[in-house]
């Protein structure tokens, strides 16, 4: 997985710096290099992707609802 930014005509540096760290961590590099960067037990991995997949699975239970015109 690479992340390329180009500069673009009269971009500052800092601008395209803003791009690339959006970039990275919307490509989830952050995540994954925090993830790699010491060793976790694997209960503990285990119990921490449960946690992720009840947040995704609720998170989109909350958008199917909101596209259904019934928000709770």
């Amino acid at each position: 997985m690479s992340i390329k930014v180009q500069v673009r005509a009269n971009e500052s540096l800092e601008a395209a710096l803003r791009r690339f760290k959006r970039q990275c961590n919307y490509g989830g590099v952050f995540r994954l290099a925090k993830a790699n960067s010491w060793h976790e037990k694997r209960s503990d991995q285990r119990r921490r992707e449960r946690r992720e997949r009840i947040r995704t699975i609720q998170r989109a239970t909350r958008f199917a609802q909101r596209r259904a015109g019934g928000r709770r």
